[in-house]
């Protein structure tokens, strides 16, 4: 019994988002790290990754850029590990149900939620200004003698938010910094979807050639003949709105540009001495494409990963800014946004909402497209025989 009641507490408390939207979203973030972990193990032991990585830790800015996109992984992960808190009774003692359970509140707290719970705690009326020790926004005021009049009345917490309130007075520096999960995770979610499918279907068109190159073109031809939002639109309007949607949406329309570009580096490996050698001698064809041609395509797929990822996190903020992303209770620089655009229209501008997705939203994409650019000449084969 004492066990029991000691087990219904812990399994309580470390709940970790039970419901399907943020199980994937969390799968996939602990998926993409441990994705990580495991190629930079790989790639320890082979010399051309070890190469690569001499050229590229000499350089500054690639590395500052590898520096902020890893403060931008530890955040995702932040946000993506919680539990519920145990619920109190108003004298402040620990809640216990009739069968003296211990009792949790409802809505769990991640990592992130916990760290900067001033932000999430300190709310003002309506907007404030970044720093601001009073209110953006003036209030008519009724005095003693009945008089009105218009000020602007202090905050309860001057100077405390660094990029100001939005409309509900909520601090714009947590809201941004709640869509860094998002954005990792259809960035790198929808990345892991596109690989699978492009390497698979771009080495059988390569290697095999004939009726099933013929097959695989016409069918990633008439995909891609098929402007991409229109076809995420449609989906989108379709099912419900949701993170998990999304990546699978916008992972099943992008993979054909990877794919053709896998087939015609597929054309030229087969045809090099030590493939054909290699079917010379029996080897089968299943084992010459793991073996041969799939580890000589890797570096194309690395840089195609960093470079997609960052389209996709573009792509997630254009389809939230029109409403038809990610929903409304998750945290979304395109969402942020969208909002901002109403709040431009105002009579003085309220222009810091849109100021921090945009500021978060660069210091994410630029980073990785340095990087990217880095990775690929540091593992290109034709840079360095130059």
């Amino acid at each position: 019994m004492l066990l029991n009641y000691y087990m219904n507490g812990f399994m309580q408390t470390i709940n970790i988002h039970l419901d399907a939207y943020c199980v994937a979203g969390n799968c996939a973030v602990f998926l993409l790290i441990l994705l990580i972990i495991r190629f930079i193990q790989s790639a320890a032991h082979r010399e051309h990754y070890r190469m690569a990585w001499r050229q590229l830790k000499v350089k500054v800015l690639p590395m500052i850029s590898m520096v902020i996109l890893c403060i931008y992984v530890l955040l995702a992960l932040m946000d993506s590990i919680a539990w519920h808190d145990r619920a109190l009774n108003p004298d402040g003692s620990p809640s216990v149900n009739v069968g003296n359970y211990p009792v949790f509140d409802t809505n769990s707290l991640t990592l992130l939620d916990r760290a900067f719970s001033s932000l999430r705690k300190n709310n003002e009326k309506t907007f404030s200004a970044p720093f601001a020790g009073e209110q953006f926004t003036m209030e008519t005021i009724v005095k003693a003698n009945g008089a009105k009049q218009r000020i602007t009345p202090k905050l309860k917490y001057p100077g405390a938010h660094w990029l100001g309130t939005d409309k509900v007075g909520s601090d714009v520096l947590f809201a941004a910094l709640k869509g860094v999960r998002t954005a990792l995770i259809v960035g790198g979610l929808t990345t892991l979807i596109v690989i699978p499918f492009a390497i698979f279907f771009g080495v059988m068109a390569g290697f095999f050639g004939k009726w099933i190159d013929d097959i695989i073109q016409y069918s990633y031809t008439t995909l891609a003949s098929i402007p991409n939002v229109l076809l995420i639109v449609s989906f989108m309007l379709l099912m419900d709105k949701g993170l998990f949607q999304l990546c699978i949406i916008l992972g099943v329309t992008n993979w054909t540009g990877l794919c053709r570009f896998l087939r015609g580096e597929t054309l030229k490996l087969r045809e090099l001495d030590y493939v054909q050698a290699a079917e010379a001698l029996g080897v089968s064809r299943l084992k010459i494409i793991y073996r041969h041609i799939v580890p000589n395509l890797m570096h194309i797929v690395l840089i195609a990963c960093v470079l997609r990822f960052s389209a996709m996190v573009l792509t997630e903020a254009v389809l939230s800014y029109i409403g038809i992303g990610v929903g409304s209770n998750t945290g979304s620089w395109g969402t942020m946004i969208n909002a901002a655009r109403l709040d431009l229209t105002r009579e003085p501008v309220v222009w810091w909402n849109l100021l921090a997705a945009f500021v978060f939203m660069i210091g994410l994409i630029l980073p990785a497209n340095i990087f990217g650019d880095a990775l690929r000449d540091a593992l290109d084969p034709k840079l360095k025989t130059r």
